[in-house]
């Protein structure tokens, strides 16, 4: 396959071979495009609409639509699409994930697909990673959209919701001290969701997304609904949303009555606890079991013969979440403590998740062995991963630097192909091979040393650190060597964009958590508006941004977004990885082999090696561990799609309800049989009354058989043992527990209106 590629070409050089005649038939647009006021471009917009509605398709219309966009974001913005950028974009809009390099300007290449895709009359999303984001570029982009005619609304978290005021454009076109677009709510108004979600184009995180999705199937007022149809999405940073987050479901939950000295009484007894003698620790999978010692030992203290069975397996899983809080969860590397919370940090950004929890009472179990205030266990009131979410979409699309490495899973789960689309100037990025110590303090020591030498010869330096806890070490031995630097973590987040746009500045070190800054550029010699050209060329001829990652992430693709941080735009650059046989991945993932290396060579723990055998090692233990993330995605994944079958049926069935006008709307949700009872029932209950019991009905039926759903998984895998493939199981147990879910709603219904009768007599009776 390799030799076919070298001789006929990749499919992404094939594709952007094609693409370059619709380059050149934008820029032909370009010339009389060009030529137009204002005025005339913003009725470009209406022109295109037309041209639709007489039978044009969007694909007819592309090229000139891209033509009107770039001259736009040139007269407002002040940038002129490069061609590659241009190709990019018509990556998206095919419903492929174009992969750029960081630097190549992603944010101006979903614009041409959005406003071409809008054209429809039909909305379309664009997914960020953060609040920050989704305002930022909602600010910088909605000057194009607007001159164009298109209204621009904001999906923020805490239910904040706002839309793009072209009234404010001038004051967004001055600069800042730290040469970014000003970012200030003046430019946003703010409005409700309903009215965001109704703008041309939307720009929101992902979880906002998910979680509206979620919340406009539990509400009771067809007012409040808040999605208008899934059309057309582009998610930034697509291997970060669609990947790396895939794991876990989205989950809204109601509070669970369990008391909180339970989880105490199970956090005290696991440190009573010895690892190998009562429990044993298993990294590769993150889990934990208890040994017979530790079995017997729990027996006693609760007093009972078998755990197990007079127990409950409830118990037995509270005391494996106190082992896990203790052993595998760490503070300043999965959580921090604020405010006396526990804050979920996420393993593949850096960033703190507020409002997220561990489910099943594991994050219970990690606020007793902190002794700060502990939440409510929650049940799941409504739940979706991220994959059937997206999938919903009629066009899905995706940018991000590093999304080839991926590939397949993009194609197998979401049908998205990935472009590599080439860099708009030539890459003089240097990647220098890794650096290997025996111990994790002689690759401490070693890396102070290179960033003091790289510090006093003016070459800026970003470091990389896999977590807090690491980020921190290593600015405490920076400090005793007198260097000074820039701090960035999960605890200081607010500050990103500003210490990361400094990154570039002469002499400049930079000690940043996995996030590295990504959503803004790091230019040699400093921010627009404040280094000078003179600055730049300095920069450059010591080297560029030096990038120097502490150690090697799970995933391949966090160590290439980590690299994409040097090289931007033809940039000189450097990048090395400076890695110990201590490392977790080393040590949990790394073969005997290589392990026994170092010792056979018999060098000095402070003597650097460069071995080919270990750094081929470490990638074999990335792409492993790579495949076992796949599988439990997919395994994730196969699971959902059986509840995802019950979970459209049901909120189809909801909404028809939630809609319904009159009382024979109800038969699309239930059969003709089952409204002949209610009418033979409808008495003194109002029609809006009965709506209200019916979707209270099914959202009790709901949560109860997401319990039931959730059962039956663990109860499908505890099948394996017998031979029997849990999957097939667990098809079978969902389809009898759904026939049942619509029998226990309806009687759940017919009790609720019998009680209501009742009380209605009771009420009605004299005194």
């Amino acid at each position: 396959m390799l030799l076919l590629d070298r001789i006929f070409g990749t499919e992404s050089e094939k594709y952007v071979k094609r693409a370059e005649q619709m380059v050149q038939d934008v820029q032909a647009h370009r010339k009389h495009i060009a030529e137009l006021s204002d005025e005339a471009l913003q009725k470009k917009t209406e022109e295109f609409k037309t041209s639709l509605t007489s039978g044009k398709s969007l694909d007819d219309c592309m090229s000139e639509a891209c033509a009107v966009v770039s001259e736009a974001a040139k007269r407002t913005t002040e940038m002129d699409p490069f061609n590659v950028q241009i190709i990019g974009s018509s990556v998206l809009h095919r419903g492929s994930i174009a992969e750029m390099r960081t630097g190549e300007g992603k944010t101006l290449v979903a614009v041409p697909a959005a406003y071409l895709n809008a054209l429809t009359g039909k909305p379309v999303h664009i997914v960020t990673v953060n609040d920050y984001l989704a305002r930022r570029d909602a600010v910088w982009m909605g000057q194009i959209f607007s001159l164009l005619g298109m209204s621009v609304g904001v999906i923020n978290s805490q239910n904040q919701s706002f839309e793009y005021d072209p009234g404010h454009t001038e004051k967004d076109k001055e600069r800042d001290t730290k040469g970014e677009y000003k970012v200030m709510y003046d430019f946003l108004r703010e409005t409700t969701r309903q009215n965001a979600y109704r703008c041309d184009i939307v720009y929101g995180t992902n979880n906002e997304y998910v979680f509206d999705y979620l919340r406009d199937n539990i509400e009771y007022d067809s007012g409040n609904i808040r999605h208008r149809g899934f059309h057309f999405a582009i998610v930034d940073e697509v291997d970060s949303i669609l990947i790396d987050e895939a794991r876990s479901p989205l989950i809204i939950s109601s509070a669970a009555n369990i008391p909180a000295s339970h989880y105490i009484q199970f956090a005290q007894f696991a440190e009573t606890l010895q690892e190998k003698e009562d429990y044993t620790i298993d990294e590769k999978h993150r889990g934990v079991s208890l040994t017979q010692s530790g079995i017997q030992k729990f027996e006693t203290a609760l007093k009972v013969q078998n755990a197990f069975v007079e127990g409950g397996q409830r118990t037995v899983h509270y005391l494996q979440n106190a082992l896990k809080a203790k052993s595998l969860f760490k503070k300043d590397k999965q959580y921090v403590v604020q405010d006396n919370k526990i804050v979920i940090v996420d393993e593949f950004t850096g960033r703190l998740q507020h409002g997220r929890q561990w489910s099943e009472g594991l994050h219970q179990a990690i606020e007793a062995k902190e002794g700060v205030a502990i939440q409510q266990e929650t049940r799941t009131y409504a739940s979706i991963t991220y994959q059937n979410y997206f999938r919903m979409y009629d066009k899905l699309a995706g940018m991000t630097g590093t999304a080839a490495s991926s590939a397949e899973e993009f194609l197998k789960v979401y049908k998205m192909e990935v472009v590599s689309i080439p860099t708009n100037k030539p890459s003089h990025r240097i990647d220098h091979p890794d650096i290997i110590y025996q111990t994790q303090a002689a690759k401490l020591r070693a890396t102070v040393k290179k960033i003091k030498e790289l510090h006093e010869k003016g070459q800026p330096v970003l470091v990389g650190t896999a977590s807090i806890e690491h980020n921190e070490a290593l600015s405490k031995r920076l400090k005793k060597a007198k260097v000074p630097h820039e701090i960035l973590n999960a605890k200081n987040h607010e500050r990103e964009g500003e210490i990361i746009a400094q990154a570039g500045k002469k002499g400049m070190v930079t000690v940043a958590t996995n996030l590295a800054g990504r959503g803004v550029d790091i230019k040699l010699g400093g921010p627009t508006g404040e280094a000078s050209e003179k600055d730049a060329e300095e920069v450059k001829n010591l080297g560029g941004l030096f990038v120097l990652g502490t150690e090697r992430h799970e995933s391949r693709r966090i160590d290439n977004q980590l690299r994409g941080r040097c090289g931007r735009q033809g940039d000189a650059g450097e990048t090395q990885f400076f890695i110990s046989l201590e490392d977790d991945l080393t040590r949990v993932f790394g073969s005997e082999q290589v392990l026994n290396i170092a010792k056979r060579l018999g060098l000095p723990e402070d003597q650097a090696i460069q071995n080919r055998i270990i750094t081929k090692s470490i990638e074999s233990a990335q792409q492993r561990i790579e495949g076992h993330h796949f599988d439990a995605r997919r395994f994730s994944l196969q699971y959902d799609t059986v509840l995802n079958t019950h979970r459209s049926e049901v909120y189809t069935r909801r909404q028809a309800v939630l809609s319904a006008d009159k009382e024979t709307a109800f038969s699309e949700y239930m059969s003709g049989e089952y409204v002949a009872r209610i009418q033979e029932k409808h008495g003194k209950e109002s029609f809006e009354t009965i709506k209200k019991i019916i979707l209270r009905s099914i959202d009790m039926g709901w949560m109860e058989h997401l319990e039931l759903m959730d059962y039956a998984k663990s109860s499908a895998n505890l099948r394996s043992y017998g031979q029997r493939e849990p999957l097939m199981e667990y098809r079978k147990e969902s389809i009898r527990l759904f026939e049942g879910f619509w029998k226990r709603v309806n009687n759940i219904v017919g009790q609720t209106i019998q009680e209501e009768r009742k009380k209605q007599n009771t009420d009605s009776q004299p005194a």
